[in-house]
């Protein structure tokens, strides 16, 4: 492949691999009554129980009214669980409920699986290369975005 297809193609396919993997994992999910985004929401509160709602949504890169909503429906199926701060009552610390845990518990296949479909017919070393890869794009897309931030404050016009 020559360095100017990889220029007219690699955004296109990443942000198409990505659609992709996002409608998967949504049908698949919804064999277990939940979405992706929910599922989402479940596993990092799962790792990082009693996390503040805004350190989730931060985290999720997610609109907090969004994630309050998701919330709002992972509480109303007692799979998880807001308990107020001890120092602050304004803010909300996430719990998983034992229902949250069991159902995480009956899903925890289902990440291999979605992972091992997209990866069929990808060697393992090769599968370990090309994760070792995107998170060295990854690294340097927020690296290209800082120093682009960085570069805007340079440019803006100063007065006074």
């Amino acid at each position: 492949m020559s360095r100017g297809s990889v220029d007219h193609n690699f955004l296109f396919t990443l942000g198409e691999v990505f659609r992709l993997i996002r409608v998967y994992a949504d049908k698949e999910a919804s064999r277990f009554g939940i979405t992706r985004a929910q599922w989402a929401v479940l596993a990092k509160v799962e790792r990082s129980e009693g996390m503040k709602q805004s350190e989730l949504a931060e985290l999720l890169e997610m609109q907090p009214i969004t994630l309050t909503r998701l919330i709002d429906k992972l509480c109303d199926n007692d799979w998880i669980e807001r308990r107020s701060d001890a120092s602050d009552r304004r803010v909300n610390r996430l719990y998983l409920k034992k229902a949250g845990r069991a159902l995480l518990g009956k899903m925890s296949g289902l990440r291999s699986e979605l992972t091992a479909n997209a990866l069929d017919g990808i060697n393992p070393a090769d599968a370990h290369r090309l994760l070792t890869q995107l998170e060295t794009i990854k690294e340097n897309v927020r690296t290209a975005i800082q120093n682009s931030g960085a570069e805007q404050v340079r440019k803006e016009p100063r007065y006074g």
